[in-house]
This record gives C-alpha cells, structure tokens and sequence, in this order.
C-alpha cells in the first residue's frame, strides 16, 4: 500500500466533465441531475456508455472521519493491501478531516472507494454518485449502533429536559448521531430546539464531543456510542467520566461503496474485496472487535436508509447539491 495521499479537493471543470454527463435525461429521483436511476434503486447507475467509466491506475480510499485519522490508517492497513491484491492497483488512504471534504473529493472524482458515515450517506450518493453495498456486523449478521446522549457525573444533567438552558455538543450537521437524529428527537419528543431551548456548538468529530464532555468542557453531547465503546475500549476515557441520560434505536453504521462510475469490472472486484476479507488477525479486526464488528454484509441504501431519510425529512434536509 502507497503511502497517504493528501489531495486537492477543488473540482475541475475537466474533473466533472470527464465523469459525469450533466443534465441527462433520464430519471433521477433526489440524485443531482449528472446521475441516473432508472432501476429506482435510489443510486445512481453505472453508465451504459464505456466512455464515461474512470479505470484509475491509482485507486484512493477513505474511511468516515469519526475519530483520529492516524489511528485509522493503521486499521484498515491489512484491508487496503488485500484490496490491491484483487484489483491490481495501488491503493492510497485519503485521512479526510470532515464530510464536506470527502464528499466533495468523490464528487470531483478524487476518491473511488469510502466509507461515509451513516448521515452523510444520503448526501454522498445523491451528490457525489456514491453507490454503497456494504456495512461492517458482527459475527451472527448483527449491525449498527445507537445515539446516545451523555453528560459528566456532577454535571447537574440527570435527564434530557435538564439539558434545557445550557449547551450541547454536536459533531457536524451531517451527521445522523451527531447532529440529526438527536435534533429530531429533541424536537419531537422533548419539544425542545436548538439556539430557542439551549446552545448548540459543534465539535466537529464523535470524539472530540466524547473528550469534550469526558474533559468537562461539554455539559451534554450527542454521539454515537460504537465510537464511544472504542474509546473505552482503548482507555481513551473511563466509564466514570461519562453519564448516559438517552439511547436511540439502532441506526445503520458506515456504509462503504464505490463511486459510480468506476469501471464495472473493478466495480467486482472491490465488492469481492470487501465480502473476501480474512478478518482473523488483520488490523481490522484488532480495531473493530472493539465495537463487536467481524465481517463486512451485503446492504441496499434503499432499505437499510429508509429510516435516515425518514430522519431528514422530520429536519427539512434537501439533498440539494451546490
């Protein structure tokens, strides 16, 4: 495996021009209108004409900036050079730093293979023709992970409605657990809404909101709690640093994909990558045993997402692309 490559995210005019076929008639659905959908599976199809197909020597790879990226690199080191055995080419680690990034570094045709994290999906495949088909389970085919609000011991936050008056920590706005399910929740639920009811900052990533209310610098936070097993797991923090007052329903975790428009035999060979894995004393598995997750299954974002796009519906989010 090539070591990381740092890239340029600004979009060309001959980066969208050679992959995509703007204002195509054809259907679209939510999709940008560079896409097609004409199997009304929700992402967007494989181009029909050869000669919209990307066949890069170099194929780059990015993982949901959910926490540190140097500890990730490492992680999926065993995975990436897997991945280049089957395809043939060299693999980079693209560390992205926040969504905006990654999703606009596939849109621009700088990121073929990624995994986005379970609110960004939306906005990768309907603007960035991500086309996902795979998330991480554990052993028996269980997946996903809850939201949960957390505060510090002593905090004076014993339940959600003590959370009125004072901050909370996001992580960005699109993210499901970090941002828009718990804002969903709060409204509906607890009738109560940011910047009217408390204060809203944004950390930016899961872990810096879990340091955040760890360090006492956040009162409350909302964050995904498979990160939050990780942390502990790895004694980033300690379990009487931290209070859950609130866990959602189980939400679908990164789902991992290629960008569209790959050409359809190395589209195989990444999926064959992905469910040919030999988890068993890879680094993979070294990081994601900690959050009980040991084999990569066959998804579709139209059923596995249905209740993220429910979601975003509830928050008035468009799938508008700039």
């Amino acid at each position: 495996m090539k070591e990381t490559v740092k890239l340029m995210l600004g979009a060309s005019v001959a980066a969208l021009l050679g992959t995509a076929a703007l204002a195509q008639d054809c259907p679209h659905g939510d999709l940008d209108a560079r896409y097609c959908d004409a199997d009304g599976d929700l992402v967007a199809d494989i181009p029909t004409d050869g000669s919209q197909w990307i066949d890069p020597e170099t194929l780059v790879f990015a993982y949901t900036p959910v926490e540190d990226p140097a500890v990730y690199k490492t992680a999926w080191a065993d995975f990436l050079d897997y991945l280049e055995e089957k395809t043939g080419r060299d693999v980079m680690f693209f560390p992205v730093q926040n969504n905006a990034a990654q999703i606009e570094a596939m849109r621009s045709g700088r990121l073929h293979i990624s995994g986005f994290n379970t609110g960004s999906n939306p906005l990768a495949v309907n603007c960035a023709g991500f086309r996902p088909f795979t998330i991480m389970a554990s052993a028996d085919g269980a997946f996903g992970y809850e939201m949960e609000i957390i505060t510090y011991p002593g905090s004076g936050i014993e339940s959600v409605e003590d959370i009125k008056g004072k901050q909370m920590a996001f992580t960005s706005p699109t993210s499901n657990s970090g941002f828009k399910a718990p804002s969903a929740i709060l409204k509906a639920d607890y009738a109560m809404e940011a910047e009217k009811d408390f204060e809203p900052v944004f950390s930016g990533k899961h872990d810096n909101s879990i340091l955040g209310v760890a360090n006492k610098d956040y009162p409350a936070a909302a964050i995904a709690n498979s990160v939050m097993h990780r942390m502990l797991d790895r004694e980033v923090i300690t379990e009487d640093q931290v209070t859950s007052i609130y866990k959602s329903q189980t939400f679908p975790t990164t789902g991992f994909g290629v960008v569209y428009n790959l050409k359809p035999e190395l589209q195989e060979q990444i999926r064959d990558a992905f469910f040919t894995f030999p988890w068993e004393g890879s680094s993979l598995e070294e990081e994601f045993s900690k959050s009980n997750e040991a084999q990569f299954i066959e998804m579709n974002y139209k059923d596995f997402w249905d209740v993220i796009r429910k979601i975003d519906t509830a928050n008035g989010v468009s799938y508008a692309c700039e």
